[in-house]
């Protein structure tokens, strides 16, 4: 079973989410902001994180980051889910090691299929 990583602080948008990868077959783990998720990468190694890039306390370009400099977690598929869509904030997060940047809203189909194909 893949486990995910869903790291966004709007409550909705975690829920839906979390709904359609445990139905898709995803161990799911649910994270509210970048601290979260370091807290979860102490103890497992997951095949991918969806990292919303304004969150309080850390946001998802520093932990991004952090995740990137951890050699356990080379394989892990990092994606920014963001409102933030101006072309240069896509760019930053590509160029930063995200396997891809899907800007919100976005169709929950869509990015099951993008993450699929990345498998």
């Amino acid at each position: 079973m893949k486990k995910i990583i869903i790291a966004d602080d709007e409550h909705k948008i975690l829920m839906s989410l979390e709904y359609s990868f445990k139905k898709n077959g995803y161990d799911v783990y649910i994270a509210r902001d970048g601290t979260e998720v370091l807290e979860f990468l102490k103890t497992m190694v997951p095949d991918v994180i969806l990292l919303d890039i304004m969150m309080p306390n850390l946001d998802g370009y520093s932990t991004l980051d952090i995740i990137r400099q951890d050699a356990k977690l080379k394989d892990t598929k990092v994606i920014f889910l963001s409102a933030k869509n101006n072309p240069r904030d896509i760019e930053k997060g590509l160029e930063m090691g995200a396997d891809a940047y899907v800007t919100k809203p976005y169709s929950i189909k869509k990015l099951m299929q993008q993450i699929d194909e990345m498998f």
